[in-house]
């Protein structure tokens, strides 16, 4: 079990989402409920690893409002360090999510995010902090400098890097990225083809492309369906629990999150992946992006209650 802390770089925002209790209607006043939590896929990242007794820096912008004092707040009280972390004039960040009667997203906004701030400059002035970690992990909402400065400081300090690609837009600014000796990225169906700067629709040439631009671990997530770890030697494939679902924010970060804690533990990577499908199922049974009803040892007795051994 690694004492260095997973270091997060990437957004932290104030989530606010707003579920529609009937359908959406457009140009239209629908009935819906709000929720306020801190979020950010970074920083969801963070929080869930130091709730499973994971130590963890957050690299992140923030500003010096009160949604900012809050996050802060937050991040505190779950264990999250905020050494390296930016604090700006003006707003913090906020993402608002409308949210089908199912719970699945049907549109979203993100305000004064300011990941442009996380720059490589910031970095190397942190660099003997970077030089701590187990793993380097970054959402895709930072900028292509600093992703291809993390790839780099990663190869020339053998810390592995994860790049998290959030979603179609922010993966996109990567498919012309040196992405050699990348430890692993963690796409969607609809992220892997961005990510890609080949024409082809199929995914077997969509792997073999990053394969051939230097990525290690390619980690395909399809939903209810499961997900599939690629690596130049073999296929590793995971059914997902079958759950009811009330709220789908947040289940691709607990993933990653739960992988990292299998690392931490010194895991094979398919008892990784039965982590994180658990606490990714946890999270989709419940409001939020969070499972803050789980500590180590209750989520780790939960694997056998969905993976059950033979």
């Amino acid at each position: 079990m690694s004492s260095k802390p997973v270091i997060c770089i990437g957004a932290a925002l104030v989530d606010e989402l707003f579920h529609a209790t009937e359908e959406l209607l457009l140009a239209t006043t629908t009935d819906a409920t709000v929720t306020k939590t801190s979020g950010g896929v970074a920083r969801n990242i963070a929080h869930q690893l130091a709730l499973l007794d994971v130590p963890v820096q957050l690299i992140t912008v923030l500003g010096n409002d009160g949604d900012g004092d809050w996050i802060k707040q937050v991040c505190g009280a779950a264990g999250v360090a905020l050494d390296a972390t930016i604090t700006k004039d003006g707003l913090s960040g906020k993402y608002t999510g409308i949210l089908k009667p199912d719970g699945s997203l049907f549109t979203a906004f993100l305000t004064n995010a300011a990941n442009h701030l996380i720059t490589p400059k910031h970095l190397e002035a942190n660099r003997d902090l970077l030089l701590t970690a187990s793993y380097l992990l970054a959402d895709a909402n930072i900028s292509i400098e600093t992703g291809e400065w993390l790839v780099r400081f990663s190869r020339e300090t053998g810390i592995p890097f994860i790049l998290e690609p959030v979603s179609v837009p922010p993966a996109r600014k990567f498919k012309n990225s040196d992405l050699q000796g990348l430890y692993l990225v963690t796409p969607n169906e609809d992220e892997l083809p961005v990510l890609c700067h080949g024409q082809s629709s199929m995914i077997s040439h969509q792997i073999e492309e990053l394969f051939n631009r230097g990525v290690q671990h390619i980690w395909l997530h399809n939903g209810k369906n499961g997900s599939a770890m690629y690596t130049q030697e073999k296929v590793v494939t995971l059914h997902a629990p079958n759950i009811e679902v009330v709220d789908c924010t947040g289940a691709g970060d607990g993933s990653l999150s739960g992988f990292l804690l299998g690392k931490h533990l010194g895991w094979a990577d398919l008892d990784c992946m039965r982590l994180a499908h658990s606490l990714s199922a946890e999270i989709l049974q419940v409001n939020g992006a969070i499972a803050t009803h789980l500590n180590q040892e209750t989520l780790l007795s939960r694997v056998d209650h969905y993976f059950p051994k033979a």
